[in-house]
């Protein structure tokens, strides 16, 4: 018989430990939005993102990058707005190919960038959304050891987020013997209450009455809730090296 595999899912970066995920595969999930945006960058051809805490280590890293003589653009957000002086906000529309192919993205956003620092010492950090979803369960396919860990929305626990590592769960769950937790079993459930009015309802209309929904449309970017749930946009899994501190 197959030996049993762990999968646990953190509803909020602050319910684990980066101790506790030492020796496992991490996937940062932020679907509203750093990691959405985050896969579309490089999906559009971005060279790599660099994902920084603050402002001002933005500011710096961009810097830097100008004088190694790389393309660098400055992406990122504070409340869901685009932070002044920076080319470009959290929006996934803005990272097309036209204006990041070819270029370092230097990035940092209120919850998912903080999710990322998190994982820090897990083996192997995977970025995760809607848009990428069948790849990041193939690629954990030969995994033993996961955490799923959400970037929930200042401190607060985001259906979105759930929503994702809920259908990643029940998908790994089909094939192999998997150990739980009951956050996992809780954003499991959630997934399978979601696929059941998903009959009525596309999952762009369920992740506009999330948290993360209800702010990006209180801010006028309501595009960016469709765009999050496209699943399956991309067939890529951006992966966060941990030394370099880069994720491509």
């Amino acid at each position: 018989m197959p030996a049993e595999r762990q999968l646990d899912v953190y509803l909020l970066p602050a319910l684990v430990e980066p101790a506790e995920l030492a020796g496992k595969t991490a996937v940062v999930i932020d679907v509203l939005r750093a990691t959405t945006t985050v896969i579309h960058a490089l999906a559009c051809g971005a060279t790599q993102v660099l994902p920084c805490l603050e402002v001002e280590e933005t500011l710096e890293t961009a810097a830097a990058c100008l004088l190694r003589g790389e393309s660098a653009i400055r992406g990122g957000e504070r409340g869901g707005r685009q932070i002044p002086g920076f080319e470009l906000g959290n929006s996934p529309a803005e990272y097309s190919r036209q204006v990041v192919g070819g270029k370092t993205v230097v990035f940092t956003t209120t919850n998912g960038t903080r999710a990322m620092l998190r994982c820090r010492q897990a083996r192997r950090v995977l970025i995760g959304a809607f848009v990428n979803f069948s790849a990041v369960c193939r690629e954990l396919g030969g995994e033993s050891r996961i955490a799923l860990v959400c970037a929930g929305t200042d401190g607060h626990v985001t259906r979105e987020d759930t929503l994702l590592a809920g259908a990643i769960a029940s998908d790994l769950a089909r094939e192999g013997s998997w150990r739980l937790n009951d956050q996992a079993e809780i954003a499991a459930d959630s997934w399978q209450t979601a696929v059941r009015l998903m009959t009525d309802r596309p999952l762009g209309i369920l992740l506009r009455g999330s948290r993360g929904g209800r702010n990006l449309i209180d801010i006028g970017q309501e595009n960016d809730v469709d765009l999050a749930a496209q699943i399956d946009k991309f067939d890529i899994v951006p992966e966060l090296d941990l030394l370099a501190w880069r994720i491509r």
